[in-house]
């Protein structure tokens, strides 16, 4: 089953630097796609364990969910999913980064 979402930006600086990316820089392609699937099925991404979530997004952001969506190159979209009946469902990106970064911020 999916479920639709509305996929915004964590803050606006976020939001300028995807903007800021060219059109045709893979990444930023490869992040379109993410967003467009994920407004389509807000759990596109895979569930990171609760106590694998890093500390520092617990305190900056006070979340209590994270996902991770594979983009290529061994990048990684980072996400988490918020919203109320009132309102549907709302998928937050938080960053995005390569495999690098990924491993040493989740601790694998």
């Amino acid at each position: 089953m999916t479920t639709p979402s509305k996929v915004i930006f964590i803050d606006d600086q976020l939001e300028n630097a995807f903007n800021s990316l060219p059109d045709n820089d893979p990444i930023k392609k490869a992040l379109v796609r993410a967003i467009q699937n994920i407004k389509e099925d807000s759990q596109a991404g895979e569930y990171i364990p609760k106590n694998k979530i890093p500390e520092e997004y617990l305190k900056k952001y006070g979340i209590n969910n994270v996902r991770v969506y594979d983009l290529p190159f061994a990048w990684r979209l980072i996400y988490t999913i918020t919203g109320s009946s009132e309102i549907g469902i709302i998928s937050v990106i938080l960053d995005w980064m390569d495999h690098k970064d990924y491993e040493r911020l989740f601790k694998f």
